[in-house]
């Protein structure tokens, strides 16, 4: 029944729009009409991250819950912990409409949405005035207009240190002119010491992660290696959607400008994940985001070098059974390969990885 219940779901959603359609995806989780398929918990999936303990390491990637509506409802599902936002200061509209693709034939996804959310206010007052469930993170960027971009994300390390569990500073959507300039490394220098000092500045110590793009040459890769490991940040989150468009079937829609994500990233972003690990070294967290649809491609991720991983795009194309699916079948891959903790996958194809050219 379930199985039918997300293939008449997804089929209806598919006849529509993608915004409206999302908008309609968030409604019926809020109001209780998609069933929740939480898998068993599996300790060998359990992951302690940054000082966090994730029951299962599959997270629910920033840019769905734009406006933290639903996070307690996206961990019925089966996710391990679900990231909020991208959310800024102030309430913005992003980029006129029509600003999401989807390109089916790829399991794609193209959006230019520009960091639409009701802002700061509305998103803090809805997290803390609802029962937690799950580790929630919460992804902060800046308002379009902004005179200071970097105070801006100072902003939301001061609103929400009384509700994350963690934070990610996204620098790295291609759909905010200017934004991943922040990357280079003088700018990221005083990006993380100015939030990582207002984070200091609060009770509790939250973690800091830092999202990047997946379009990034090995000089920009060892540049912010060097500052993430000299500002000593918590972790780093690979990868953002891309701007390229190689290897897409045809579709007139490739032609949309805006960040390309879904199942054309996952070799992209794999191989840019592996590089990090590398030049982070084995201790700095890492969050394997692009292209992960299935078990075996979020194992894929681990092994190159993830900790924790994420996925978005995959969830629109699969529906709502998925995250439940990816679970269990990691439990699966325990099983036949008889590991203690998924993690023990880690680092057995990071030199693989590492060693392939980042695609153009």
């Amino acid at each position: 029944m379930k199985n039918l219940f997300d293939g008449i779901a997804r089929s209806a959603l598919f006849t529509l729009d993608p915004e409206t359609a999302h908008g309609l995806s968030i409604t019926a989780l809020k109001s209780g009409l998609v069933p929740g398929c939480r898998a068993d918990r599996d300790s060998r999936l359990a992951v302690t991250v940054a000082g966090l303990k994730f029951p299962n390491p599959l997270g629910m990637a920033a840019g769905y819950d734009k406006n933290a509506e639903v996070a307690s409802e996206l961990a019925r599902l089966g996710f391990g912990f679900v990231e909020v936002g991208t959310l800024t200061p102030k309430p913005q509209q992003g980029n006129p409409k029509p600003r999401i693709f989807r390109l089916v034939k790829d399991q794609a996804v193209i959006n230019r949405l520009g960091f639409n959310n009701q802002g700061h206010a509305e998103a803090h007052d809805r997290v803390s005035g609802r029962r937690r469930d799950g580790i929630l993170g919460i992804n902060i960027g800046a308002n379009k207009d902004t005179e200071d971009r970097i105070g801006d994300y100072v902003a939301g390390i001061s609103r929400f240190a009384d509700v994350a569990d963690y934070f990610t500073v996204n620098i790295s959507s291609p759909n905010t002119p200017g934004l991943r300039n922040l990357q280079t490394r003088e700018a990221l220098s005083e990006l993380l010491g100015r939030v990582l000092a207002e984070r200091d500045a609060k009770p509790k110590r939250i973690p800091v992660f830092l999202k990047i793009a997946p379009d990034l040459t090995e000089p920009d890769l060892d540049d912010i290696a060097a500052e993430c490991l000299s500002h000593k940040l918590d972790g780093v989150i690979i990868s953002n959607t891309t701007l390229s468009r190689t290897g897409l079937a045809s579709d007139p829609k490739t032609a949309e400008a805006g960040g390309l994500s879904g199942r054309p990233v996952f070799a992209r972003s794999t191989i840019v994940l592996a590089k990090m690990r590398e030049k982070l070294g084995a201790e700095m967290p890492l969050i394997g985001v692009g292209g992960i649809d299935s078990a075996k491609t979020a194992a894929e991720k681990i092994r190159a070098g993830a900790d924790l991983v994420q996925l978005y795009t995959g969830f629109i194309y699969g529906g709502p059974l998925l995250p439940g699916r990816i679970v269990r079948g990691l439990s699966e891959i325990c099983d036949r390969e008889t590991l203690a903790r998924i993690s023990d996958l880690r680092d057995s194809k990071t030199a693989h990885y590492a060693a392939l050219a980042i695609p153009e």
